[in-house]
């Protein structure tokens, strides 16, 4: 009978009908142990296969390394590949290759290289075979047992779930929610998931009481007396497989002995069992979730028909099930076979597991071969066999690293350097590099002769842990290796290391990796033509061109280009060729660079080397904007998000969503800009790319007038990019961001500070870019500050730093060019030098140059300087009404105060419809701001940077009637302090006439 669930089964049942329209569905089902997810599992798949659909279940294995690598897909797909053979054949195909380390029946797993966006391939193919299978009939994918799940498993059911956009598919996946304690693997997973709208998450409670009776009335064919009902719900607190525990216990009459320990009502049954019989179900439980016949023939040493009849009493207490496919037995419930196994004596596990070894070296064909040589490498070890351990832990690593499920990799790999020791040493000199490593191998040793050492290990595992993400695992091996090497015995090893360990150590926020760097350099320096060689010049020059730029890195790059040509690493010269062509665009020779970048973006793609494509996607979009070509910058940038998005690379995605931001914020499409910020920020792993995408929303705030919003974000950005890693093209946009905010918050002692330290880092070749508008930004605040008296005392010194910076820049494009005439008119009017012809020049620079923002505010700027000259006003309330239209599509509140002030002092219109006014007295601008005479006069006295206490001598109230008038006047303003409400009266001009004395109208 099924009990209750109707709800959580019409859940299910409606996300089939959602399906059968073309619409994918995730789900997951959670509860404890024995509270029904089985059995609601089992009645949503009959009633999915009573409409028609097609139903796939496969069971994660607990097993090993945290169990076989992809073992739900790989069941559930092999069932398709059963009922559906002619159509998994068809949306599988011409990647069968690719698709076998999931499926392995689609052919024989390939050899190809491994490098980071090898498991994100994989991924992506599943997830298109998949929704081209479901494209014309619906498919339910059943997985159970999530809480036992590799990583690698993990993972592709995370990537479907963000992924899957077409098909008539439901997957449903289902938990222990009790086994997910704060460090489960599981649980980072299931909080990712919490957050997507597409993933529907089913959490099923216990039964209350009258669905225990229910319960009770179908196990027993009869209404159950009520106070038995009581007993069963008291000692079950409402969970299912207890209800039934107890139930049966009751039937067979053996209920008088139950204790209240679980694990004595789990055992309870099986010892009733004969002897035989409880014999055969103690092998079954140290087996894994299933054991095939044959193999469970094997390992039993029991007559065929003995062991039959050990079978059929342990399936007939309900204690084993055969598979569905008849092929082996289970345990009906996980928590019995834990409670068995977890029963077994030490010495009676070890001796189990040996059997188990022993039986499938003795036959191959027991059970199926992707999962022989993992479940072989668990049995040894849990045999305590040190010596038949090592081999098969390495051959199981090898195995996973063929899937590209590199968690698990690394997992065996760290179980093999724990056994390394213990194995005799024969066993570990009949081993060698090239039967279980990948790596390159840089002692320059023949690996099929020379033994395999540990050392080896340590780097296959270290490019494991990267390869699976898990860089700080990475980073400690790197540590361990080094601490062994003997760097004059075997320098290229130890170059290998080092180089590895500075890539950590950079994309960690660590440090900037060159000490590694340079080590490396220093031990290949004299040594014979070599992979490693090549690979550190590349990595030097790429080095060279991040932090510390200049002309000699070009040089070094060509050179490493040149080297690994000779080598034949096409790869690696792959990547000196994107370095080369972003240097020779930060040299001056932008074509050349640009179509450097473009041939390997080409050759890259050809070759399947997505991560290189990207790379050179990430370096062609920023060199594009470099150059003031944003637009093409986004279309590339699309382009390049595209790519990677399939391969799942992250952080290079990342990069180029920022890239994407910087861009779009130049062209004005500012939502566009910061949704693309914030996808670079959600799917950043490194630090860097976070980082950037942190700098992109903060300029956002930024301009919008968000301060708060700015200062948070640009904390972030420093948190991201940490204090080891100095990079120009990081460090020079974050003391934009610092001066921009010091600026709007009045304070112009922290603005030329920053400056200061800025130009004393310097602005390297190739970085105008960002240094033209930082010192734009110090020059325009110090003409909003002119007037200030803590402002006005050291402007001149303050103005010839920015002129002295600014004549080292290059202006290699026209908006740079345009920045340089914005700047010269900025200092200009910090001086009050400034005329309208100087600004009309700016306006003309800028106009075609697609930056919607600059233009707006270089329209402000000469509207301002028209009136101040009493100059024609009709022109002057064209640039308003242009600035202010775009202020306010764009959403800079800043820009559109500052405007609309402008505009309401000089009695002119912001609107076409709106008349003109005549120029004849106006209303006093700071009564506009909603300040009454009082507090007119308060204002003037903070703008003069004086304190609450000579505001209150000066005014003759007391110093406590100052501070709520200064209280007042920051909340009407809606600014955040005193220095940003002076800043604010300064730079509207709400103390000074807009016209010459003699000439303007009164009050304007």
């Amino acid at each position: 009978m099924f009990v209750g669930r109707a709800d959580e089964l019409a859940v299910l049942t409606d996300a089939l009908t959602r399906a059968a329209a073309g619409e994918p569905q995730a789900m997951l089902v959670g509860g404890e142990a024995g509270v029904g997810k089985t059995r609601l599992t089992e009645e949503f798949l009959c009633e999915a296969e009573r409409r028609g659909a097609v139903v796939a279940v496969g069971g994660c294995v607990e097993i090993g390394a945290e169990g076989l690598p992809f073992a739900p897909f790989s069941t559930a797909l092999r069932t398709l590949h059963r009922l559906l053979p002619g159509e998994l054949a068809a949306a599988a195909a011409g990647q069968e290759d690719e698709l076998a380390r999931i499926l392995p029946e689609l052919g024989e797993t390939p050899r190809g290289p491994h490098d980071e966006e090898s498991t994100a391939r994989l991924f992506e193919l599943t997830a298109r075979m998949l929704e081209r299978l479901a494209a014309d009939r619906t498919v339910v994918l059943v997985l159970e047992d999530l809480h036992w799940a590799d990583t690698s498993t993990r993972h592709l059911l995370s990537y479907l779930f963000r992924t899957l956009a077409s098909g008539r598919l439901v997957v449903v996946a289902t938990y222990r929610a009790d086994d997910v304690h704060r460090r489960h693997p599981l649980r980072p997973l299931l909080a990712e998931l919490d957050r997507l709208r597409t993933v529907q998450r089913i959490e099923l409670p216990r039964f209350n009481r009258a669905e225990v009776r229910r319960q009770l009335a179908g196990i027993l064919a009869s209404q159950p007396d009520e106070a038995f009902v009581d007993s069963v719900f008291d000692r079950s607190d409402g969970n299912a497989f207890f209800v039934e525990e107890l139930a049966a216990c009751q039937r067979s009459g053996c209920h008088a002995g139950l204790t209240e320990s679980l694990r004595d009502l789990l055992l309870v049954r099986v010892e009733v069992l004969p002897e035989e019989a409880q014999r055969v179900v103690r092998m079954v439980a140290e087996g894994g979730s299933t054991v095939e016949y044959p193999l469970l023939r094997a390992v039993a040493g029991l007559g065929e028909d003995e062991l039959i009849e050990a079978l059929r009493a342990a399936v007939g207490a309900n204690i084993l099930l055969a598979t569905p496919d008849g092929d082996g037995y289970r345990f009906r419930h996980s928590l019995v076979r834990e409670a068995v196994s977890d029963d077994l004596l030490p010495g009676e596990r070890a001796r189990v597991n040996r059997r188990y070894a022993e039986a499938m070296e003795a036959d191959d064909w027991l059970i199926r071969a992707e999962e022989r040589v993992i479940r072989l490498a668990n049995y040894w070890y849990c045999a305590n066999d040190a010596a038949k351990a090592l081999p098969a832990v390495l051959a199981a690593s090898v195995a996973a690293r063929r899937r590209h499920a590199y968690s698990e990799q690394l997992n065996l790999l760290e179980r093999a350097l724990d056994l390394w020791e213990s194995a005799p040493r024969e066993i570990r000199e009949a081993l060698r590099p090239v039967d279980y490593t990948d790596v390159y191998p840089p002692c320059g040793c023949d690996p099929a002769t020379t033994p395999l050492k540990r050392l080896d290990l340590l780097a296959e595992a270290t490019v494991a842990a990267r390869f699976g993400g898990e860089r700080e695992r990475a980073l400690k091996l790197t540590k361990t290796a080094l601490r062994l090497l003997d760097e004059d015995q075997d320098p290229l090893r130890a170059a290998w290391f080092w180089t590895e360990r500075s890539r950590l150590v950079s994309s960690l926020a660590r440090g900037d990796g060159w000490e590694e760097l340079a080590k490396a350099q220093e031990l290949v320096k004299g040594l014979p033509p070599s992979q490693v060689h090549a690979e550190v010049l590349v990595r030097a020059a790429g080095w060279g061109m991040l932090h510390s730029p200049g002309p000699g890195n070009l040089e070094a790059a060509e050179r490493a280009a040149a080297y690994a040509r000779m080598l034949g690493a096409e790869e690696i010269e792959l990547n000196a060729r994107i370095t080369v062509g972003s240097l020779l665009t930060d040299a001056g020779d932008p074509e050349r660079g640009l179509a450097e970048m473009l041939v390997v973006r080409e050759r890259a793609a050809e070759l399947g080397l997505v991560m290189l494509a990207g790379r050179a996607h990430i370096n062609l979009t920023s060199q594009l904007e470099s150059m003031g070509r944003s637009r093409e910058a986004v279309e590339l940038a699309e382009q390049g998000v595209e790519l990677v998005k399939k391969s799942r690379l992250l952080d290079t995605e990342a990069w180029l969503s920022g890239n994407m931001a910087e861009s779009l914020y130049s062209l004005g499409r500012w939502e566009e800009a910061a949704e693309a910020a914030r996808r670079g920020l959600r799917v950043g792993q490194s630090a860097a790319p976070r980082g950037s995408a942190s700098a992109r929303l903060s300029y956002l705030a930024l301009a919008r007038g968000e301060l708060a919003e700015a200062s948070a974000r640009l904390t972030a950005a420093h948190a991201h990019f940490g204090t080891h890693d100095s990079q120009p093209q990081h460090r020079i946009p974050l003391y934009r961001l610092a001066v921009g905010i010091a600026a709007e918050e009045g304070r112009i002692a922290d603005v030329r500070a920053e400056i200061s330290d800025a130009v004393a880092y310097g602005f390297p070749l190739g970085h105008h870019r960002y240094a033209w508008p930082l010192l734009l930004a110090a020059a325009s605040a110090e003409a909003d500050a002119r007037g200030l008296p803590v402002a006005d005392a050291g402007r001149g010194a303050a103005l010839d730093v920015l002129r002295a910076a600014a004549r080292a820049l290059a202006t290699p494009a026209p908006v740079w060019a345009a920045h340089a005439d914005f700047l010269r008119a900025e200092l200009l009017r910090a001086e009050d030098r400034d005329t309208p012809a100087d600004w009309a020049g700016v306006e003309r620079a800028v106009r075609p140059l697609e930056r919607p923002y600059l233009l707006a505010r270089a329209r402000h700027r000469l509207a301002e300087a028209l009136l101040a000259s009493g100059g024609d006003r009709e022109s002057a309330a064209a640039l308003l009404r242009e600035a202010y239209a775009t202020a306010d599509r764009l959403g800079s509140r800043r820009l559109r105060e500052d405007l609309a002030l402008l505009a309401q002092r000089a009695r002119l219109p912001l609107t076409g419809d709106e008349p003109a006014a005549p120029p004849a007295p106006a209303p006093d601008p700071v009564e506009s701001l909603g300040l009454t005479s009082r507090e007119r006069d308060v204002l003037g006295l903070v703008a003069a940077g004086k304190s609450n206490r000579q505001i209150a001598e000066e005014l003759f109230i007391s110093p406590k009637t100052a501070s709520v008038h200064v209280s007042n006047i920051l909340a009407k303003l809606g600014v955040a302090g005193r220095g940003e409400a002076a800043a604010l009266a300064h730079r509207l001009r709400l103390f000074e006439p807009l016209t010459p004395a003699a000439t303007a109208p009164p009050g304007v």
